[in-house]
């Protein structure tokens, strides 16, 4: 079963969502507002696709932090105790695909797995 992990007003996971609805692929949707991150998975991502793909630096929650909690982070352990304490800091959408995991949406490289 394949499981996005996001948030659901997110445009990138809205984009991901109405994807894999119109290839009709069959997924769970895990909402990190309302159920959270699951710590044994964001260990299991930050080691697959790496931490610094999986934390958004880019983004609106990373900016509005205070930069002694930014420069705080700087290896996987500290990136992922922030993630848990943030859900918003991570890039979005995250997929498990069972095999493998993947951050942020591409329609092509997504083709070629399913």
């Amino acid at each position: 079963m394949i499981i996005l992990y996001g948030i659901p007003n997110c445009d990138t996971v809205k984009k991901a969502r109405a994807w894999l609805g119109e290839q009709g692929i069959n997924y769970q949707f895990h909402d990190f507002k309302k159920q959270g991150v699951p710590p044994d998975q964001l260990a299991r991502w930050a080691q697959a696709a790496g931490w610094e793909k999986l934390l958004n630096r880019q983004g609106t929650t990373w900016r509005k932090l205070d930069p002694a909690l930014q420069a705080s982070v700087h290896d996987s352990a500290s990136a992922q105790t922030l993630m848990l304490a943030n859900p918003s800091v991570i890039k979005r959408p995250v997929v498990d695909w069972g095999k493998d995991v993947t951050v942020g949406f591409d329609a092509q490289g997504w083709a070629a797995r399913v």
